[in-house]
């Protein structure tokens, strides 16, 4: 049975009462940018600083975005202390050891995703924070956007019965080029930490841990993996099953299915986007629910901004929506991936 309206989503509006952060962004490459111009639009959060290892990238950033500081290396805005936290947008192979510097440094830090290129370097990350008392929160934007309230209220509500398995993938057509940081493998590269984490956590959202990982795909030449198929089990009734690719465009499509009805996300499923629910029936009635706040594409970057400033003013150290645990616990999931791949014959 098909309800008659969608639950309210928790929406994180800016003005309700969270912290105005003085915000320092590390590495203004084209994710940065998108961040920025989301939390200059869409926020009351300041860009109060931006660091690049070449001075003059930080001045022209600084000169689109409207911030007031550029600095010509990492640690010059780390020791400012004009800077509440840092944004840390460099290749995830730089993850860990900007991220240990900045905790180091006492500030709260949001790392874009993947938090790190492995569950141990996680960790590492986590437990540097948790010993400094500071905020760490991984950049997964799509936890924080009201669509992932609505699917979380859904599934809790038993609207759609008993989860029985989600399908959900996430491909691009990323053009063939070894010195690019998605074909290096000492950057990081390869299409499950870059595209697959996507799937991956959208899984862990509603079901939690996997029981069982199996993995099949392929290599390329430079030695990450081109694409994935992941089959995770979560006890011995529920099966999901998550593709990435990163030399195919895929649907980019996440369906929950349930013993009553399923929820469906239309592509790409990780930006802002619409959710149709449908019951059993195969011609049965369906209802579609749109992002009733007008944020759209990469603007939706902005709500993870906001959570962070909320979550820091009500003293947190990290976000109860995609904890530090889960965060470890999918990267991990993501290590066993890669390991059966890279075994592969």
């Amino acid at each position: 049975m098909i309800p008659s309206a969608f639950p309210q989503p928790e929406i994180f509006f800016p003005g309700q009462g969270e912290p105005t952060l003085r915000w320092g962004i590390v590495a203004p490459g084209g994710i940065a940018k998108y961040f920025a111009g989301a939390v200059n639009r869409v926020t009351q959060q300041t860009l109060a600083a931006v660091a690049s290892r070449d001075l003059s990238r930080a001045e022209a950033f600084a000169a689109e975005h409207g911030i007031e500081r550029a600095y010509g290396s990492y640690l010059e805005l780390f020791e400012d202390p004009a800077v509440d936290v840092v944004y840390i947008a460099a290749p995830q192979s730089e993850h860990l050891h900007l991220g240990l510097a900045a905790i180091a440094a006492n500030k709260n830090v949001l790392i874009e995703k993947p938090l790190a290129t492995s569950g141990a370097d996680a960790r590492a990350l986590v437990s540097a924070a948790r010993a400094a008392g500071v905020l760490l929160m991984e950049a997964m934007w799509s936890r924080y956007q009201p669509q992932a309230s609505v699917v979380r209220t859904l599934v809790a509500d038993g609207t759609i019965g008993e989860v029985a398995g989600i399908a959900a993938d996430h491909g691009q057509a990323i053009p063939i080029d070894h010195d690019s940081r998605l074909y290096r493998r000492d950057l990081g590269g390869g299409a499950l930490l870059d595209l697959g984490i996507y799937p991956i956590q959208f899984d862990s959202m509603i079901l939690g841990a996997p029981t069982s990982i199996t993995a099949v795909g392929a290599m390329t030449a430079t030695g990450v993996d081109a694409y994935a198929t992941v089959v995770l089990g979560h006890t011995n009734t529920v099966q999901s099953t998550l593709t990435t690719s990163m030399i195919a465009r895929t649907p980019n499509t996440a369906v929950i299915a349930g013993t009553e009805g399923r929820v469906e996300l239309a592509g790409p499923f990780h930006i802002p986007t619409t959710i149709t629910l449908f019951d059993n029936d195969f011609f049965g009635p369906r209802q579609t629910w749109e992002d009733p706040t007008g944020v759209r594409l990469m603007d939706g970057l902005a709500w993870e901004a906001t959570a962070l400033a909320r979550y820091v003013g009500e003293g947190r150290t990290e976000s109860p929506l995609h904890t530090l645990d889960e965060t470890v616990s999918i990267l991990e999931t993501i290590d066993e991936a890669l390991r059966q791949l890279s075994s592969q014959p």
